[in-house]
Formats: C-alpha cells, sequence, structure tokens
C-alpha cells in the first residue's frame, strides 16, 4: 500500500547538486539538445549530456539553469537562457503524458522559475527525439526584427518573420499553420511578451488549432522569449518517429494499469458511468469542478481575498460551463462548438480541457476556461456572470497574458477604487487597453500584481516573490499556504499541490486543513510534484496515484520501464528542489523571502474567521537542510 507518508520518508536530503548515483551509469540511447543563439542566430546540434540522461521537462530546464545561467543576471538580458523540454514521456503511449515544461530566470520574481502546459509542442518534440532546446544570447538592442524557430526532423531554421509580430495570437496561429501545413505544435510570446511586460505568458496552441489556450503562463517567461526577439517557437514532427521505451513489457503493462487506474477514478475518470450518468468530475466540469467546492469550505477567495465565499459562484463554475454546453448543444445542433471532456495534449485521457461558447450562438467563445482563470477574473473581482469571464479569457489568450497575475492586477484597480468589484464589462474594458502601447493602464494590467498594486498605491498586494497567489486562500488550508510561501516558484499552487490532502482527500482521508503542522506536508507534495513535472505526466495524475495503488505502481513502471532502470520519486524530486533552490540563494533569496503578506496574518477571512497563523519555524522547517 502506498500511503502520504511513505511518500515523506523518501524526502531524505541529498549532498551536492547531482542526481542520485542510483539513476545513473547506465547506458541509454542518446537523445539531442538544440542550442540556439539569438546573437549570431546560429544553432548547433549536441548529444544529450550524461549527467543529463534521465532528466526531462521540469528536471531538465531546472538542471540547465542551474548549471548555466548566473542567478544574478538580468532576465531580459542576453544572459538568461529560456529552455524548453518535453516531459520524459512526451510522444509515448502513456496516458496524460505530454506536457511541455519551459524555463529561464523569472523576470516576476527574479528567481528560478519552470512553467509548463499542454498543447502539441511536447509531443512533436518527442517524436523528434529532442530533450531539450536551449536559446541564449540576443540580438543587439538596437535589432527591430522579429524571428521565429523551426523544428523539425534533424532541421533549424531561425527566420526573420515581422509579420509574425504584433498580432493578436488567434490570429498568429492560423497564420502559421497555413505557412507549415503540417499541423506543428507552435509556442511563443504575444503582444504582452514582445512589450517585455511581466505578466507575459508562454502560449501553446490546443489540438485542433483553433485557440492559443495551452499556457505556461506563470512567471513572466512570455517576456523572456520577447526579450530573444522571437515570437514563435515551430514544432514539426514530420518524419519522425513514437519513442520507445527501454523495458516494453513493463512499460505496457504500467500503461494499462495507470490508464484503468484513470478511468474508474471519480475525478479523473470516464465521462459517464454505465447507466449514462455524468461520472468523471474532470471531464465533465473540467478544474473549475472545483468554484463550488472551495466556495462550500470557505476557502475561495473572493473580492481581492476579503471573504472566502462567492455569492455567485456557481454561476461561474464548471457546473455552469456544462450546463451551457449541452444547452447550445442541444439549440443548435451540430453547429455547437461547445466542449467537455476536451483533451489538452495528444494522448490525454483526464481531459479536463473544455471549449465555452457563446449562448447566443453556439460559437466557440474560448478554450479553456480553467478554474484558476474563472476564479482570477471573476470571483476575485466580484464578478458573476460568465460570459464576461469568458470573453476576458479570451482576450489573455489573445494578447499573451497570464490570467492568474491578470486578474489579480485588475484586482489592484478594484482596491485603488478606479473601477468597482462586480463591474465586468469595466474589467473587460481596462484589459483591452493592454492592446495599445501608448496605454498606461493597459501596461499596468500587463506588468502584474505587484507592479500594479505598488503604483496604485495599494497595500494589500497578494504576492509571493512578486508573484500573485493563485484560487486558494491559505488562511483556512494552510499547507497551501506553506507552499506558497516556500517553493521556489512564487506563489503558485501547482509547486506543491497539498489540495488533493486537505480537500479532496487520500484514501478517503482528508487531512486537517486548518492544522498548522504543514511542513512535512508540503515538502512531500513538492518534491513528488518535481518529479511529475519531469515526466511529462498531467499534475492531475495525483488524484488517482494517491488514491489507487495500483495506479501508483503504473504510474511508476511507465516511467522506470521507459527508462529501463528504477529512480526514486524523493531522491529525484528533491534533486531538482535543490537546484533550484541554490539558484534562488544565487540570486539573493533568503528565508524572509519565504512568507506571505502581511494580510494573510492579520485579517481573519470569513466565514471562518481565521488568519494564516503557521509560525516561521513550522515554514523554515520545509527545506531547512536545504
Amino acid at each position: 500500500m502506498i500511503h502520504i507518508d511513505m511518500l515523506c520518508e523518501a524526502q531524505r536530503v541529498l549532498g551536492g547538486f547531482a542526481f542520485p548515483e542510483n539513476i545513473r551509469g547506465y547506458k541509454i540511447e542518446m537523445s539531442k539538445v538544440l542550442r540556439i543563439n539569438m546573437s549570431d542566430l546560429g544553432h548547433k546540434w549536441e548529444t544529450l549530456p550524461k549527467k543529463y540522461e534521465t532528466l526531462a521537462g521540469r528536471a531538465f530546464t531546472s538542471a540547465v539553469l542551474h548549471n548555466e545561467v548566473d542567478p544574478t543576471c538580468h532576465p531580459l538580458r542576453e544572459k538568461n537562457k529560456f529552455v524548453i523540454s518535453p516531459g520524459l514521456l512526451a510522444g509515448t503511449m502513456a496516458p496524460s503524458s505530454g506536457r511541455l515544461s519551459v524555463g529561464g530566470k523569472s523576470p516576476l520574481t527574479g528567481g528560478i522559475k519552470e512553467a509548463n502546459a499542454g498543447g502539441l509542442t511536447a509531443t512533436r518534440l518527442g517524436y523528434l527525439d529532442l530533450r531539450g532546446v536551449i536559446i541564449e544570447g540576443a540580438p543587439p538592442v538596437e535589432t527591430k526584427d522579429w524571428y521565429s524557430i523551426y523544428i523539425g526532423k534533424d532541421k533549424c531554421e531561425v527566420k526573420k518573420t515581422n509579420d509574425y509580430a504584433g498580432i493578436g495570437l488567434y490570429e498568429l496561429i492560423g497564420k502559421i499553420w497555413k505557412d507549415y501545413p503540417g499541423k506543428p505544435g507552435i509556442i511563443g510570446c504575444g503582444i504582452v511578451g514582445q512589450r517585455l511586460h511581466k505578466g507575459a505568458g508562454v502560449f501553446g496552441n490546443n489540438v485542433e488549432n483553433t485557440d492559443p489556450g495551452r499556457y505556461a503562463g506563470r512567471g513572466g517567461l512570455g517576456a523572456v522569449l520577447g526579450s530573444k526577439r522571437i515570437v514563435a517557437i515551430i514544432s514539426d514532427a514530420s518524419g519522425g518517429s513514437r519513442p520507445e521505451a527501454k523495458d516494453k513489457d513493463r512499460f505496457e503493462k504500467g500503461r494499462k494499469a495507470f490508464k484503468d487506474a484513470l478511468d474508474n477514478h471519480a475525478l479523473t475518470g470516464r465521462l459517464n458511468n454505465e447507466k449514462g450518468e455524468p461520472y468523471g468530475a474532470l471531464k465533465n466540469y473540467g478544474t473549475n469542478v472545483l468554484q463550488n467546492i472551495l466556495n462550500e469550505a470557505g476557502a475561495l477567495p473572493a473580492r481581492g481575498f476579503r471573504t472566502g465565499r462567492f455569492e455567485d459562484a456557481a454561476k461561474i463554475s464548471g457546473e455552469a460551463v456544462h450546463d451551457l454546453i449541452d444547452k447550445t448543444r442541444k439549440k443548435f445542433g451540430d453547429k455547437a462548438e461547445g466542449k467537455y471532456g476536451h483533451a489538452c495534449h495528444p494522448g490525454c485521457v483526464i481531459a479536463c480541457s473544455n471549449v465555452v461558447p457563446y449562448e447566443k450562438t453556439g460559437k466557440a467563445q474560448v478554450s479553456p476556461l480553467e478554474y484558476e482563470t474563472a476564479w482570477a477574473l471573476g470571483t476575485n473581482l466580484g464578478i458573476g456572470v460568465l460570459h464576461d469571464v469568458a470573453e476576458m479569457n479570451r482576450i489573455c489568450n489573445d494578447l499573451g497574458l497570464d490570467t492568474i497575475e491578470a486578474g489579480n492586477a485588475i484586482a489592484m484597480f478594484m482596491e485603488s477604487g478606479l473601477i468597482d468589484f462586480g463591474d465586468g464589462p469595466a474589467a473587460i474594458e481596462l484589459l483591452k487597453k493592454g492592446y495599445h502601447p501608448e496605454s498606461a493602464k493597459g501596461a499596468l494590467v500587463c506588468s502584474g500584481a505587484l507592479t500594479a498594486g505598488e503604483t496604485l498605491g495599494v497595500s494589500r498586494i497578494p504576492v509571493v516573490k512578486g508573484q500573485a497567489l493563485p484560487a486558494y486562500d491559505p488562511r483556512p488550508i494552510r499547507g497551501i499556504g506553506v507552499t506558497y510561501a516556500t517553493t521556489t516558484m512564487g506563489a503558485d499552487h501547482t509547486a506543491g499541490y497539498t489540495i488533493a490532502a486537505e480537500i479532496v482527500g487520500i484514501k478517503g482521508k482528508v487531512t486537517d486543513p486548518r492544522s498548522i503542522d504543514k511542513a512535512e506536508l508540503s515538502r512531500t507534495f513538492q518534491a513528488t510534484t518535481a518529479y511529475i513535472d519531469s515526466t511529462g505526466y498531467c499534475l492531475f495524475i495525483a488524484f488517482c496515484v494517491l488514491d489507487d495503488d495500483s495506479g501508483f505502481n503504473g504510474m511508476l513502471d511507465t516511467v522506470n520501464g521507459f527508462l529501463g532502470k528504477d529512480i526514486d520519486i524523493g531522491e529525484y524530486g528533491m534533486a531538482i528542489l535543490k537546484n533550484e533552490r541554490a539558484f534562488n540563494k544565487g540570486a539573493g533569496f533568503t528565508a524572509k523571502d519565504d512568507r506571505l503578506p502581511e494580510f494573510f496574518y492579520t485579517e481573519p477571512l470569513p466565514p471562518h474567521n481565521v488568519v494564516f497563523d503557521v509560525s516561521d519555524e513550522e515554514i523554515d522547517a520545509v527545506f531547512k537542510d536545504m
């Protein structure tokens, strides 16, 4: 039986910053690394270094940054690097394994950053046997040209594509698929990243190429691409082949067991049960199924983190989107474009994405509307109109703007009194100012919550290490608060998703969310998440693998079967965190940066009227030996 305490036991401290000896020193077929220098527009192919043999996804991006980037460098100048790596299993038949990691020094936090997303690119790079792409240098500052990078089978071209710059991303992805008929994966930066604003995310195209909404959104990494004068990176898998496991029998056995476990879990499972009734919560209601759950728990931050419940939460929830899709299907038939049970990347079986339709036409408005986005642009702003929330989501996708950072920046305008909480039309108009380079308000809303809040004279700014908090209030859920405080990434729920234990529960048991002893829980989840982020698996597999031993073991067998070697989850994850902590220490971070904003300690949150009262000693215990 695999329990959370067994995972905790696995988190032992390692010496140095290398990965554990028991996963090094065996021979596997060498993947490739593509290194591109934007200073001279040259590139070279490298054999994957032996020390990176088992590294992919976040493990790869963080190792390269730790080993090659000066942590004191300016994040928007030539010494920073932008690193791309598909997860280890990307392109294989493992279920829900097509996630992509991007990394760099964050202009938002000043520390190391990895962000990941679905889309097409990870699978395409997996087929091309590319473990990583490292983009370094920068064109001269006087350069006015913009570039795109085309990556194909043993082929790389750095092309001047000024016609790709300065346009919305919906237009851009359509233009690229016309230029490249092989249905490539696309990632890049939009208008916001091209202007070097700190709220810029890295977009990816969805599987149908109808929306640029597959975002590695956090940390301002879109601005790092913009500083390299790169609009798009295009990955064409034509002529490539599916990666093969070293131990095919073990991989296949694990794949089947893992898929069965995912299909049968109440959160990750199939769309309908045997009676034709909705079954899998994520397929039916998307990640936004959490809107009502967190609201009921009194931990849904509303109106700028002033209360833990929102009276209109149900109107913008995953259930509301599900009902809208059913309604438009009934009204418009085959012409209706709304979807639930929508995959975010090829081979995704959890399918928690969606396509939100316009109620009046049935045409697609945006894809996807995630929980964190519905919260940031809805609940957080006191806006309970689904159309308005989805429209802001669409604008963010078009601009290249992280929705969490954008929503918290808009909240700063509301805190300052420039806009009223609950005013959807005013929030939409503010967001549209991001298109206009001459608009100071547009620049502020695209620069993140910290810049906007300080400029507007706001004292309640919900950020850690410069990055805005996501959709879980840390006062009634202390474990996620400890993760916000201590993760290397700035406030980030995905860095250690203790919500799985504190709200949803593991093996039918819910960890007391109000307990203040959360160092071990957060450390365990952070290390395990770092491992998951490196495999290419989606974070939401955690619901299944922590509940179901056959799912957990099946997941392990896919990874270890692919490598032909057992690796230890705890050691692997902690090695990643060691690299990241070392980078941040080099950048000047100390224990004082591992703290929440003051108002979380002093302002009780209704309805439970609790504050965040985890001690500094408990917070520091998360990484006390690192």
